[in-house]
C-alpha cells in the first residue's frame, strides 16, 4: 500500500483514469480528501470540505466517486449500526480501528500480531470448514485521549 499521501492521491487518480472515469475538479478534490485524510470522513464531511470551492457539487457526486473506489477496492467503508458510514482512502485493506464512543473519532491501529492471527484463523477455516475468508473487521471502542481528558467516563454517547 502507498504510504505517502500525495503518492496515494496520484495512485487513486491513475486508477480512476484507467477505469475510464473522468477526473473533474470535484472528483479530484474528493480523491485528495480521501488520500490525505488522517481521519475517516463521512460523505457529509467530504461535502463540507469541498462545498465552498465547488458549491454546485451534489452529494450524489461524492457517493458515485466512493462507489467507484469501492468497486476498485481502493477505499475501505466502515459501516455502523446507525446506518452511517465512514471511509478510509489511505488504507483500503482491512485493518483494526480505535473508535471513540463519545466523539466518533476513528484511528487506524497497527498490530502485526492481529494480522498474523487473522491469517491463522482464515487458514484454519479454509481447512476445517472449507470457508474462504475474503475480509475481516476489528474495531475497538473506548474513549480517545481528548474525551478522557474532558472527564467523560461513561463510555456512552447520549
Amino acid at each position: 500500500m502507498v504510504s505517502d499521501p500525495e503518492a496515494r492521491f496520484q495512485h487513486l487518480a491513475d486508477q480512476v483514469r484507467q477505469r475510464g472515469g473522468r477526473l473533474t475538479p470535484q472528483r479530484v478534490a474528493i480523491l485528495r480528501i480521501l488520500a490525505l485524510s488522517e481521519g475517516h470522513p463521512s460523505v457529509e464531511q467530504i461535502y463540507a470540505q469541498i462545498k465552498d470551492d465547488f458549491p454546485t457539487t451534489a452529494m450524489a457526486t461524492i457517493y458515485k466517486t466512493i462507489a467507484l473506489l469501492k468497486e476498485m477496492d481502493e477505499v475501505l467503508e466502515l459501516g455502523f449500526a446507525d446506518g452511517s458510514s465512514r471511509y478510509d482512502g489511505k488504507r483500503p485493506d482491512p485493518h483494526p480501528h480505535l473508535i471513540c464512543v463519545r466523539c466518533g473519532e476513528i484511528q487506524d491501529l497497527d498490530v502485526p500480531a492481529l494480522d498474523e492471527l487473522v491469517a491463522q484463523v482464515a487458514a484454519q477455516l479454509a481447512e476445517t470448514v472449507e470457508y474462504d475468508v475474503h475480509s475481516h473487521r476489528l474495531d475497538l471502542y473506548g474513549l480517545c485521549k481528548t474525551c478522557r481528558a474532558a472527564g467523560s467516563h461513561s463510555g456512552r454517547t447520549e
